[in-house]
């Protein structure tokens, strides 16, 4: 779909190969990928099953382990940013639903709404708030603090989501064994920790570039097999989902459409920004409703909570819907993140009128 995108706006409006770099945004693909052979390395080493079968010794009920599975996901997502959080435990909710009655799919959902959720509070949580907390001149502080009203409003309905969908059963093995799991590989799993935390550095640092090599050189110097693991089908639909949304964002009839626009009404903000994450994905919103909107804390909210509804809304419920990688996931994500918009989009806007934010 992404591809088409692409390739008809090219047609409609031709533009050199310099500004399709620009929107390949090939330093966020070179980190993506290294974050990828990262997390497969772990999971090649065993210690992802460990990790699950620990968890699951320790849960009482299916909805107590997705509370604290969506609850670790929205944490992780304040620091480690939302995409990171969901390649550490997608594959850890996988491991476990493959020995226990765990609704797998369902809960990957609710832990892609939870990394959407979470990092709305941290102005490194996600790409479009590190954008606009760069363009805001507020302190950490001060855009979490202004921040936290929807934020937390998001995380409450969130949980009470969570209550709802996932019953109180308790988390029985399945009734089939699980096929036997690979030998814990120790090397292997310190190796590729140690990888992701230094890949985290660097990206932190903007040397993407040095990150992918690093992490190429280690597994094909040793684990060559880990390579071959790699979901590479992801990184070529991200590769069209950025040239495609990143040309249309920047089309001139869309972007002369909204100068006829009132940005200064606070309500425009928000049902924009909501919206426009619905059909262009949260982060390419921002870069187009930036330069109308110049109003920082207004704008991460609205594009924070367009995050849900429509799988595009935001990149995190494409990277969780992959890395399930069940068939019609895609179904049951809209079956339970639209109502969830429907409901979140005017609760938060309540929120904010009543608080003054």
């Amino acid at each position: 779909m992404f591809g088409g995108v692409a390739l008809v706006l090219q047609l409609l409006d031709p533009q050199p190969w310099p500004r399709w770099r620009e929107w390949l945004a090939l330093p966020t693909l070179l980190g993506l990928f290294a974050l990828l052979l990262s997390i497969e390395g772990i999971r090649a080493s065993g210690a992802v099953q460990r990790a699950a079968q620990a968890l699951a010794r320790r849960a009482h009920s299916q909805r107590t382990l997705a509370l604290a599975l969506v609850a670790g996901s929205a944490l992780l997502s304040m620091v480690l940013t939302n995409d990171v959080s969901l390649f550490l435990l997608v594959p850890l909710t996988v491991a476990l639903g493959r020995g226990h009655s765990l609704p797998v799919r369902r809960v990957v959902i609710l832990e892609a709404m939870g990394v959407n959720a979470g990092s709305a509070l941290s102005p490194v949580g996600n790409p479009q708030n590190l954008l606009l907390w760069q363009h805001s001149g507020l302190s950490m502080a001060q855009f979490v603090w202004r921040m936290a009203p929807a934020a937390l409003t998001m995380l409450a309905l969130l949980a009470l989501t969570v209550w709802l969908l996932v019953p109180a059963r308790p988390l029985a093995a399945a009734e089939a064994p699980p096929a036997q799991g690979p030998a814990l590989r120790p090397a292997l799993g310190w190796t590729s920790a140690l990888l992701l935390l230094g890949v985290l550095v660097l990206l932190q640092e903007h040397a993407s570039a040095v990150a992918a090599t690093l992490a190429l050189l280690v597994f094909a110097s040793a684990w060559r097999e880990v390579l071959r693991r790699v979901d590479w089908g992801l990184l070529a639909t991200l590769a069209a989902m950025f040239a495609g949304l990143g040309h249309l964002a920047q089309w001139a009839p869309l972007q002369a459409w909204l100068l006829r626009l009132d940005w200064h009404s606070p309500s425009l903000i928000y049902a924009g920004g909501v919206l426009l994450s619905q059909v262009l994905s949260n982060v390419p919103a921002t870069v187009l409703l930036w330069p109308q909107v110049r109003q920082a804390i207004p704008l991460a909210v609205a594009v924070d909570v367009g995050g849900f509804g429509l799988a595009l809304g935001s990149l995190a419920n494409l990277i969780a819907l992959r890395l399930e990688g069940g068939r019609g996931n895609l179904g049951e994500f809209h079956r339970i993140s639209v109502p969830f918009l429907l409901v979140c989009a005017p609760l938060v806007w309540l929120v904010l009128r009543l608080t003054g934010t």
